[in-house]
């Protein structure tokens, strides 16, 4: 007797296939270079301070006969008490909890009680410098000092009567990865939907460790939105200097047949794999005829613009997914490239690559997504009015 068989039912079809999985998580590791922690005269007043920075805390005081600014890291060697909970004493900084003194260079200065020092008793000094009235602290995971040619550049001609001092604010960033602030450098077609702008020229330029951005944009006529200053037209040259320094110097036109300048400094520093300290400042120079009163104004109200443009930022950095392998379009900026440029703070430097280093330029074509932003516009404008 032939034992009779069930016709098999054809599978079910996929749901998901073909459908493109995104992927990517974010490193565990904290980039290699340097980082600015803020303006100098934060730490300026005889008081150390407590940084949550790289996964751990760090201590900033400013010793009080070399009056250099010094960062250690936070917990004292001896029972991990915190530093930056201490006293300056000195050159050195006092723990709080057994009195334990630690030297700018990471060596214990003295403990009171005691006859002699450990010879052991070192804690990590991190290198610092003082840059355009900010400080900044190297990190490498390896431990290298940091080489010469990565210095970050002093900003030429910013410093003078004519030129506010700093404006200055910051915020914490939760649940992002640091990455996403320097991808905005390539994304041309978020200055439209997020920021309220039309590009009409963008151009990337990445060399060594430095990245690059040429944009001129005007503002969208049906968004009603101000940004920075009475109008959103702009140049802007900007540059990261490593993975986390920007500066940024802004020309805007006035109506008049004269144009307002500033500079803007766009830095951060990891908090966590997964936060971030953002931070922002902004210097104005006065227009012929003001006072440096009314150029601080001024950078204060340009400072608040940009407050706006990054909280527009934060709001889609809080609900989006991390992704290393987003689908592109033909008229998306070089991300992949710039990305590419990016890993080499993540590696080793001998992993460095040659591919991550060189040359290269890239000019997005504005005009069909431009064409296609005025016809939006006025639609928009149309239907609102």
């Amino acid at each position: 007797m032939t034992p009779q068989t069930t016709p098999s039912r054809p599978a079910a079809p996929d749901p998901a296939a073909g459908v493109r999985a995104l992927e990517g998580t974010p490193p565990a590791r904290f980039a290699r270079g340097w980082h600015c922690l803020g303006p100098v005269g934060e730490f300026r007043d005889g008081e150390p301070h407590e940084v949550p920075a790289f996964g751990t805390r760090l201590a900033v005081f400013q010793g009080q006969e070399d009056g250099r600014l010094h960062v250690l890291d936070a917990f004292c060697r001896h029972m991990g008490g915190n530093l930056a909970r201490g006293t300056v004493k000195g050159d050195a900084l006092a723990c709080p909890f057994h009195d334990w003194r630690w030297g700018g260079d990471g060596r214990c200065a003295g403990i009171p009680y005691a006859r002699r020092v450990p010879a052991r008793a070192r804690t990590r000094a991190w290198p610092a410098v003082e840059v355009n009235g900010l400080l900044l602290v190297w990190h490498d995971p390896e431990g290298a000092a940091p080489p010469p040619e990565l210095a970050v550049p002093e900003i030429e001609g910013v410093f003078g009567e004519q030129w506010s001092p700093w404006t200055w604010e910051g915020l914490l960033i939760e649940g992002a990865h640091c990455r996403e602030v320097v991808d905005n450098i390539v994304d041309m077609a978020h200055f439209f939907y997020v920021h309220h702008s039309v590009p009409t020229r963008f151009t990337n330029v990445f060399e060594g460790h430095v990245a690059s951005m040429y944009i001129e944009s005007t503002p969208r006529r049906d968004s009603g939105v101000e940004l920075i200053g009475a109008d959103l037209s702009l140049r802007s040259d900007a540059a990261y200097y490593g993975p986390s320094y920007m500066v940024d110097r802004i020309w805007q036109p006035l109506g008049d047949g004269t144009e307002s300048e500033s500079v803007l400094v766009n830095c951060h520093y990891p908090v966590s794999p997964t936060s971030f300290r953002l931070m922002w400042g902004v210097k104005v120079r006065a227009l012929p005829g003001t006072t440096p009163a009314q150029a601080a104004e001024a950078a204060a109200r340009t400072s608040e613009g940009m407050r706006v443009a990054f909280e527009q930022d934060i709001e889609i950095w809080r609900h989006k997914s991390y992704v290393d392998n987003p689908l592109l379009s033909d008229a998306d900026g070089p991300l992949y490239q710039l990305r590419r440029w990016y890993q080499q703070f993540y590696v080793d430097a001998a992993e460095v690559t040659e591919s991550m280093v060189r040359r290269f330029e890239f000019e997005v074509d504005t005009a069909p997504a431009g064409a296609h932003w005025e016809r939006e516009m006025d639609a928009n404008l149309a239907a609102g009015a």
